[in-house]
């Protein structure tokens, strides 16, 4: 489905890391938080290590992370999808679901991306200036912020919160 016409993240298909198609609305009625990674950036460990915290705290109340590798800033990603997942899940013990590696900004930016581009512009127009840049999605699959990759997870921490407690 085109991102024009879509009303919501849940329209969406997207590769998991193994390649399988994977259906955005099997996260219906999640809190979500969408991330674009890199492994060998300098926001990697701290990122990572937060997400994880978010992660286990809230994955048991409807909450989802959602890791989308890029290698558009700079290569940092620059590994084929399994050395992605060893980095991820090993070096960095990610247990949030880990997909396929996109373009995030571009002509060729993974129809999900342009999405969540337009449901929420950035300061500077609505490219993605970096990795770890992140999405946050209500229960109903709409981009509710935006949050610069600069911002620690843990400080989205109070907004997924209210998220979750909303019905």
């Amino acid at each position: 489905m085109a991102e024009t016409t879509s009303k919501s993240i849940y329209d969406f298909t997207v590769k998991d890391i193994r390649g399988n198609d994977v259906s955005l609305s099997e996260y219906n009625g999640k809190v979500l938080l969408i991330v674009n990674v890199a492994s060998k950036c300098g926001l990697t460990q701290t990122n990572y290590k937060e997400l994880n915290v978010l992660y286990e705290k809230y994955k048991n109340q409807g909450f989802e992370i959602l890791a989308f590798p890029c290698n558009q800033f700079l290569g940092q990603e620059p590994g084929n999808n399994e050395e992605i997942q060893e980095a991820a899940c090993t070096m960095f013990k990610a247990e949030f679901p880990i997909f396929d590696k996109v373009e995030v900004n571009g002509k060729n930016a993974a129809p999900i991306y342009k999405f969540l581009k337009s449901q929420k512009g950035g300061i500077f127009g609505d490219a993605l200036k970096w990795n770890f840049t992140k999405f946050l999605l209500n229960k109903e699959g709409k981009v509710v912020e935006r949050y610069a990759p600069t911002t620690s997870p843990l400080k989205v921490e109070k907004d997924i919160q209210k998220l979750l407690e909303s019905s």
